[in-house]
């Protein structure tokens, strides 16, 4: 498939976003990068009739997902997801500058899959985005269609 994508990263902070975006690439081809600039774009995304992705989740393996979002901050992204059966099992990592524990413990109780505090260092930081693209979408094994009920 052509138009397929792997990830959907959320970010709204743009240097985040670009260096995010160039570290990831360095496992992922941009063109299966898609972006979400708000927590609006990322639902549209996933769930909108004007869907970025075709109307189809297929190939999707991931959603790195930042919480301090405008217009549908990213608990709310989040709750959204794990409500759909289309996307119930998708994987999600939260990336957030964020320490507070209670956004850690509401994003673990809504099923993400884990949760990332963003480094200050920019070289660890380099560290993290690169591993995070390698387990994501080259090791870890995905479910490819719609989970069966039960």
């Amino acid at each position: 498939m052509e138009n397929r994508v792997d990830v959907l990263y959320v970010e709204d902070e743009p240097q985040d976003r670009e260096f995010t975006l160039r570290e990831l690439t360095r496992r992922i081809q941009r063109e299966r990068i898609a972006v979400a600039r708000d927590g609006e774009e990322a639902l549209d995304f996933l769930f909108g009739e004007r869907s970025q992705n075709g109307g189809s989740l297929d190939g999707l393996k991931l959603v790195l997902l930042d919480l301090k979002l405008p217009k549908v901050d990213g608990i709310e992204v989040l709750r959204e997801i794990r409500t759909r059966l289309e996307t119930k099992l998708l994987p999600v990592v939260v990336m957030t500058s964020s320490a507070e524990e209670r956004d850690l413990t509401t994003c673990y109780r809504l099923g993400a899959n884990s949760y990332v505090q963003k480094p200050v260092s920019f070289e660890r930081f380099q560290q993290v985005v690169q591993t995070l693209g390698l387990y994501w979408v080259e090791i870890n094994q995905t479910l490819q269609k719609d989970f069966p009920p039960g």
